[in-house]
């Protein structure tokens, strides 16, 4: 994988290397496409794409969508999916449709939206997914790891210029939303050796059989 990436700066080879080996939701993801293959994915706020490009990579999934509203991260994403069934598109989550594919992956993103926009990407990302969606959640009741997740969170916000309210929904709510969407969901830790509140909520729709046309 890092030699798709050579041509990045040194920063994003570093940062896709430590994405893949150290980060928990790339470890557990990586094994639920082994157990289970994903077939046509849909990956939102995709950055630089190592995730999905893995899943090709580990014959996890079939075909990738990649959507970011970062134009960097979109070349790099591009130039390192060369000879894959692969595409990157430059997209705001707040607005644009989400193809139509059998797994939606959407890691870390629901937190860096505004509460209305999180549901309104959930309901768009419920009707596109038709066999699961995978999603990192920060989970805002977990007493210590929420309170420095927040602190972390606005931390950043404040050095990168975007602000400092974060809202991100309690897990209750993004489990009632997948269930009203026609989804069975498994919510479990996904923190492993950091301090951080997040959680891994597996949503798989109810009767779903075969795959979903490809990404359009």
């Amino acid at each position: 994988m890092a030699a798709r990436y050579a041509g990045a700066s040194r920063f994003a080879r570093g940062f896709v290397r430590g994405k893949l080996r150290r980060d928990p939701a790339s470890a557990a993801i990586l094994a639920l496409g082994a157990a289970t293959p994903f077939g046509a994915v849909v990956d939102c706020g995709c950055g630089r794409g190592q995730l999905g490009l893995a899943l090709l990579l580990a014959g996890a999934a079939e075909r990738l969508v990649g959507l970011d509203r970062n134009p960097g991260k979109i070349a790099e994403a591009r130039q390192a999916a060369a000879g894959l069934p692969a595409r990157f598109e430059q997209a705001d989550l707040a607005t644009a449709p989400v193809p139509a594919c059998d797994t939606v992956l959407l890691i870390d993103v629901l937190l860096q939206m505004p509460e209305p926009a999180q549901r309104a990407l959930l309901a768009r990302v419920a009707a596109a997914a038709r066999r699961r969606i995978l999603i990192r959640a920060f989970d805002p009741s977990l007493g210590w790891r929420a309170r420095l997740g927040f602190a972390m969170e606005r931390l950043g916000r404040r050095v990168r210029g975007d602000g400092v309210e974060i809202r991100p929904l309690p897990l209750p709510a993004l489990r009632h939303l997948l269930e009203e969407a026609g989804f069975g969901v498994t919510v479990t830790p996904c923190w492993a050796g950091t301090p951080l509140p997040n959680m891994l909520l597996r949503a798989e729709r109810r009767g779903a059989v075969g795959p979903a046309a490809p990404p359009a």
